[in-house]
């Protein structure tokens, strides 16, 4: 059998994460982490160091500093001296494409002065390569998005390309912990029963559980320069709404429906960011060959050998979900 011996500490390549106390980063964090022999170290990024969730990553061996990404300087002092990096931004926080860019443009001005060697930019589509601006079968928002949680991003990768800096676009999928966090999770409906909304009518949903995003980064460190230049899609299994409400009722001992309401009925929803998400389902509908063809599950499986199905998420995890 073979003898690993491990790698010193010191001889690790440091793998900067930013978003490490979020699902994304802290997946890779806790990936690395996890795999005593790897070749790198991680250095975890977080805007409070005293924090439940920064002083648990450092209990596990993690360096752990402060940065804010909007300001270059600390993001420099992140990146100074390591290997890699995973940029993420954090639409969600502000809901402000301007200010996800602005981050973006903060990450690279400060790459560039770095001697990163590999960065995984967590992306999405921009869709307005697919819906025009003036089509009207899905309204503008903002006066220049159709998507705009996906739109930024996909608009910031060229900003990566035209800095030529050696980045693998990661596009990740729905997560399944939406179920439980985003208030996603099964509804009572007036007739007991309970119901999954989103307008995808029979089209199938690609999803992911959130911490195997970052096991699937992990994987593309681990392969290197290979994924440089690349533009690599993940998901966990594609399901549409009736398969997910089958498995989501056997997991919860409920019976579970899908409702395929409209586009415009999941925008009034009246929710911070339906309109945004109304938009999201709308776009993996009518778009559902070029989307789910860009994300892999054969290949995220080959970076991340431990990726869960729907059935193995929810067998971890339907405890979770909250049910009224």
């Amino acid at each position: 059998m073979e003898n690993k011996t491990p790698i010193k500490v010191d001889d690790k390549k440091i793998i900067t994460v930013f978003g490490a106390t979020g699902a994304q980063g802290g997946g890779l964090a806790r990936a690395i982490l996890a795999d005593k022999n790897s070749e790198f170290a991680v250095r975890v990024v977080t805007r409070d160091a005293n924090s439940e969730k920064s002083k648990a990553f450092a209990q596990l061996g993690a360096e752990v500093v402060e940065a804010n990404i909007d300001d270059i300087q600390s993001i420099k002092k992140a990146i100074d001296g390591a290997y890699g990096a995973y940029f993420v931004t954090f639409f969600w926080d502000h809901f402000s494409v301007d200010k996800e860019l602005q981050e973006v443009n903060n990450f690279i001005e400060a790459a560039r002065e770095s001697h990163l060697q590999h960065i995984i930019w967590s992306t999405l589509e921009d869709t307005r390569n697919w819906m025009k601006l003036d089509d009207d079968r899905m309204p503008t928002l903002h006066g220049k998005y159709k998507v705009p949680h996906f739109d930024g991003k996909g608009e910031a990768d060229h900003y990566f390309r035209e800095a030529e800096l050696p980045t693998t676009f990661l596009r990740t999928s729905f997560y399944w912990d939406n179920f439980i966090h985003f208030g996603m999770g099964p509804q009572k409906g007036e007739d007991r029963n309970y119901y999954i909304a989103f307008p995808m009518d029979d089209k199938k949903l690609a999803a992911i559980a959130a911490e195997d995003i970052g096991k699937c980064a992990y994987g593309i460190f681990k392969k290197g320069k290979e994924l440089i230049g690349k533009t690599v899609g993940i998901a966990g299994e594609k399901l549409n709404g009736n398969e997910m409400a089958e498995k989501l009722s056997k997991a919860l001992n409920k019976k579970v429906l899908f409702n395929p309401v409209t586009p415009e009925a999941y925008r009034n929803f009246g929710f911070p960011g339906a309109d945004d998400l109304g938009n999201m389902f709308q776009f993996k509908r009518d778009f559902n060959d070029d989307f789910n063809g860009a994300r892999n599950e054969v290949f995220a499986k080959e970076l991340n050998p431990e990726l869960q199905n729907f059935d193995m998420w929810l067998s971890v995890n339907a405890s979770r979900i909250p049910i009224q």
